[in-house]
């Protein structure tokens, strides 16, 4: 299988931020962009960026903040808006002008947003289990564990920890879990685990809590085909949401995962199934 090159780049306050680019940078077909969830960074693609690379380059980003690429000292920049800028420069730096998205929870509302600001440079999008609605369940679950530094003392313990925070993930052998937890947690100089991002990214979501109407962010993909994928057990993506979405968008197929709750891990044969039927179809 593809493997892939560690890069960084800088962006424009001086951070360096990291990448991987899998895949050939020659290939005719248009690259893949993965964007992750909110505390999530590249590791989480790599299954997927493994299997998609053999035909196309794909790259995964880590965000400011998150897995390889520095922290910010102002956590007030932990915003779409320095996301979106970052990954313009990532984007020219790489010499890509068009990509196929693949965005988990946060990274589908950046796409959205890439939708709005810059509409040519997507020709396709995935939404992993988001929407223009949030369930307020699901967000205050979430904004409860981002912001705490948890230790968990063995790899073993942050096992346990992972499930027991997110028990209704589509994760189901100890090779999986033990996977998905390496994506989550870092071993710091002394041997310590924490979380793998700052847990600092939650002050401007706490300072900020009312969200804007989305919709129209959404209806910024009309002009593409979107692929959106929910888990059947998701408290983020309400079902009327998803509904409503593949009503209201001119181009939209949807997949329903069994026995997953937010999010997918996108290693489920039917995720992998849909999302190789659209992308071929593009």
């Amino acid at each position: 299988m593809p493997q892939f090159i560690e890069k960084t780049y800088t962006a424009q306050d001086g951070l360096s931020l990291y990448y991987r680019d899998y895949g050939k940078t020659s290939s005719a077909k248009t690259p893949i962009l993965c964007l992750s969830g909110l505390t999530r960074n590249s590791m989480d693609f790599h299954r997927v960026a493994q299997r998609l690379s053999i035909e196309r380059r794909v790259l995964c980003p880590d965000y400011r903040g998150r897995g390889h690429s520095d922290y910010d000292l102002n956590p007030y920049n932990y915003i779409p808006s320095t996301y979106l800028n970052d990954l313009r420069h990532l984007l020219t730096l790489c010499g890509v002008h068009q990509v196929i998205i693949i965005g988990t929870s946060l990274g589908g509302l950046i796409a959205m947003a890439m939708a709005l600001a810059i509409p040519s440079s997507i020709k396709g999008v995935v939404l992993n289990d988001i929407g223009p609605e949030i369930a307020t369940t699901g967000r205050e679950r979430i904004l409860k564990y981002i912001g705490t530094d948890s230790a968990p003392t063995s790899w073993d313990a942050a096992v346990d920890e992972l499930k027991s925070l997110f028990p209704n993930l589509s994760l189901t052998t100890d090779e999986e879990w033990l996977e998905a937890t390496q994506a989550t947690y870092r071993l710091d100089d002394a041997g310590v685990l924490h979380p793998n991002w700052d847990i600092k990214l939650v002050k401007p979501l706490l300072h900020d809590a009312a969200l804007p109407d989305l919709w129209p962010i959404f209806h910024a993909l009309d002009h593409v085909p979107v692929l959106g994928i929910r888990g059947a057990l998701s408290d983020l993506l309400m079902p009327e949401t998803f509904e409503r979405m593949g009503t209201t968008h001119p181009e939209f197929t949807s997949v329903v995962i069994p026995n997953s709750g937010h999010v997918p891990s996108l290693w489920e044969p039917e995720s992998e199934a849909a999302i190789d039927t659209f992308i071929h179809a593009l």
